[in-house]
């Protein structure tokens, strides 16, 4: 499943940097993730970057995009072959 920056996010701008697939992006008001760029890291690393470096722990997984490792891996290979 992907992730999604929740209301406590206090516009750090420490995650959008560390997202691989450039799917953070400053939004209305907070960080925004897009969910079709979004494959927690599956590919790149073992562990969403952005979690990782939240200060306040505000990206939870998106419980309305729901998605298996297999299908997180499948949207790497398919935003990988576009780039």
């Amino acid at each position: 499943m992907s992730l999604i920056i929740t209301d406590e996010c206090i516009n750090c701008d420490v995650c959008e940097p560390e997202c691989p697939n450039h799917a953070i992006s400053q939004g209305a008001e907070i960080y925004e993730i897009n969910p079709d760029l979004c494959t927690e890291c599956v590919g790149h690393f073992d562990e969403p970057q952005c979690q990782q470096v939240c200060p306040v722990d505000c990206i939870p997984h998106d419980p309305n995009n729901v998605e298996s490792k297999e299908q997180l891996h499948a949207k790497y290979v398919k935003i990988s072959a576009a780039a």
